[in-house]
């Protein structure tokens, strides 16, 4: 009887410890909130006569898509000013990874272009999932910051800079050049991109050439992006990347953070960033 008593109270001892016991769970960080400025009206680029005449046109169009491209191709047309992005590259990866500004991502974080944190991110930053669960995203508060920073994402990596070689007005060749960098795995992603341009028009915004849509009374710095010559290695059979690292002296980190590497898996005929 005695023994039983001693281990019922021992059970509670026991219980009564692991309850007092509380789990440490780690919120993953947030972020901190940085100073936006407000989003300022551009001059029109005759976004509206573009979406009547696509209307007029007959064409199976988004309805969704088309009400993008006529809120944002002004922003687009100035980005295009400044950085000489093509207008239509951007409106097109907008709608592309947004899902015409209808993705989770862009209505609850302002994120248009799906940009992750990466590590010179400070600012807020939400969680989903993509190439791997629980992915770091950026999180603005406005769109049009989005759009800032599509345009300072690529000018200021340096496996962007051969893209401006094409020209602001050669969408397909950036097309392919956006996957061939790196932007995204999608082997389709440049056929997806020329189709949302050329099937809603989006060159001709390419052209428009006036810099009266960049306001006078703008003080925003003005990126120039970096033009240094990238250089490609195309992966043959048995290469691995400490291999290609050994080959033209560098490390296989920096091979992984030029090309946007997750892992050390490469495929023969990739092209990778060495330099």
């Amino acid at each position: 009887m005695k023994l039983k008593i001693a281990l019922y109270c021992l059970c509670l001892v026991i219980l009564a410890s692991c309850g007092s016991k509380k789990k440490t769970i780690r919120s993953k960080d947030a972020g901190v909130v940085l100073v936006e400025p407000n989003p300022i009206k551009l001059p029109s680029v005759e976004e509206d006569k573009h979406i009547k005449r696509l209307e007029k046109s007959g064409k199976k169009l988004n309805r969704y898509t088309l009400n993008y491209i006529k809120k944002y191709a002004p922003i687009a047309v100035r980005e295009m000013h400044l950085h000489k992005i093509p207008a239509s590259i951007t409106l097109a990866q907008g709608v592309l990874e947004s899902g015409s500004g209808r993705s989770e991502l862009a209505l609850k974080s302002n994120n248009h272009f799906g940009i992750k944190c990466h590590t010179d991110w400070q600012g807020e930053r939400v969680y989903h999932d993509d190439d791997e669960k629980g992915e770091c995203f950026r999180k603005y508060q406005y769109a049009e910051t989005s759009f800032k920073d599509h345009s300072a994402f690529l000018t200021e990596r340096k496996r962007y800079a051969f893209l401006f070689y094409y020209g602001s007005r050669n969408f397909k060749k950036w097309a392919k050049g956006l996957r061939k960098a790196g932007y995204a795995t999608d082997r389709k992603y440049p056929d997806k991109l020329i189709g949302i341009i050329e099937n809603y028009e989006l060159h001709e915004f390419d052209t428009w050439s006036t810099d009266n849509n960049v306001p006078q009374k703008d003080t925003e710095k003005i990126v120039k992006p970096p033009y240094t010559i990238a250089k490609y290695y195309q992966v043959q059979k048995g290469d691995t990347l400490y291999s290609i690292a050994k080959k033209f002296k560098t490390e296989v980190a920096v091979l992984k953070e030029l090309n946007g590497l997750k892992n050390n898996i490469i495929s023969i005929g990739q092209h990778l960033l060495t330099k």
